[in-house]
């Protein structure tokens, strides 16, 4: 089946625009969070409405992956010094209240590279992990068992925003690719081994966090050009989830669909391991997420008009398209940013 995305992406044009405050200055959000007015003694972050790290990240990735960047001199040179502006000179991170610093000195170094260009200090605070030693130390120390999804962030990140501004050396990346080819879980291809048990979810227990966990240190490998030990076994898992886990995709925006449609493609990349079975099973997802998506209103929709999220959406329907060929239908091909640079 073929899906004509035209006029939803047009419509995420739009909304990037909708989001401008100045040259290279976005916002994330253009209102407040609905589910603060509801109550109900759910704490909710206020929402930074000015300038915010996401906001211009992702409108220069969401313009990249559309085939929209920006050209000019003048707007790219804009955007680059908005990027670089939100760096804590001292530190050389980048912060923000939704994300742990890592993430989000990451996400904003690799929009950087979009342009071509690091950030203007060094990432200080996380030279002390640029050693072979320390970089595993750094690993050995995260939570894989009870909070793999967001510490992947971090494990993922360093090894990003150290990479992209020149930190690690060659023993440093060595000893990060060794280490996870070592602690890769045979039976599930997930990391890390020993650590993959299912954790609760919505009355039941599930594996879709370490599947989300793994897809952050998956892109990281892609990036370097370097092998999945068990791209079999992630091809079972990911198979297994749309069979039998609890685990909803396909009815929010954000970013784990991407992470399932992911691991699924390139497990299946390196492995052709049921190819049949997984070529139906993207398939049968994109027959439901996609009409999900389109059936949207961009105007009100608050995922929509949030950019992050918006973003992992339309990550999602890059890989999709170069999943299935032919059967997403765009004006330009839609361009992953991870297979430019690593970090979503």
């Amino acid at each position: 089946m073929a899906y004509d995305l035209r006029p939803f992406l047009t419509a995420v044009e739009a909304i990037i625009a909708s989001h401008r405050l100045a040259p290279g200055q976005y916002r994330r959000w253009n209102g407040p969070d609905p589910r603060a007015a509801v109550g109900g003694g759910i704490k909710h972050t206020p929402r930074d409405l000015g300038p915010n790290e996401y906001g211009i990240a992702d409108a220069a990735n969401l313009l990249y992956t559309l085939g929209r960047f920006p050209q000019e001199s003048s707007d790219r040179d804009a955007w680059i010094t908005a990027l670089r502006g939100r760096q804590h000179p001292t530190t050389g991170l980048f912060e923000e209240a939704t994300h742990h610093p890592i993430h989000t000195t990451a996400h904003c170094i690799a929009a950087l590279e979009l342009f071509d260009a690091v950030p203007a200090h060094p990432v200080r605070a996380l030279l002390e992990h640029a050693t072979p030693a320390g970089i595993v130390r750094f690993l050995e120390a995260l939570d894989w068992r009870e909070n793999p999804w967001n510490h992947s962030h971090r494990g993922a990140g360093l090894y990003v925003a150290l990479a992209l501004t020149g930190a690690p050396d060659r023993a440093t990346a060595e000893a990060y690719f060794g280490w996870l080819w070592n602690q890769a879980d045979p039976a599930t291809g997930l990391w890390r081994v020993n650590c993959v048990a299912p954790l609760p979810h919505s009355g039941g227990t599930t594996r879709f966090p370490h599947l989300a966990g793994t897809f952050h240190y998956l892109f990281n490998l892609e990036y370097a050009h370097q092998p999945l030990r068990y791209p079999a076994a992630l091809v079972d898992t990911c198979l297994q989830m749309v069979e039998a886990d609890p685990f909803a995709l396909g009815q929010s925006v954000g970013f784990a669909e991407i992470d399932w449609v992911y691991c699924l493609n390139r497990g299946l990349r390196q492995s052709g391991h049921r190819f049949g079975e997984a070529q139906t099973a993207l398939r049968t997802f994109a027959e439901k997420y996609i009409p999900f998506l389109t059936s949207l209103d961009p105007a009100t929709h608050d995922g929509l008009n949030d950019l992050h999220c918006l973003f992992g959406a339309v990550c999602c329907l890059a890989e999709l398209q170069a999943a299935l060929p032919g059967e997403l239908i765009t004006d330009r091909p839609l361009k992953l940013v991870l297979d430019r640079r690593p970090f979503i």
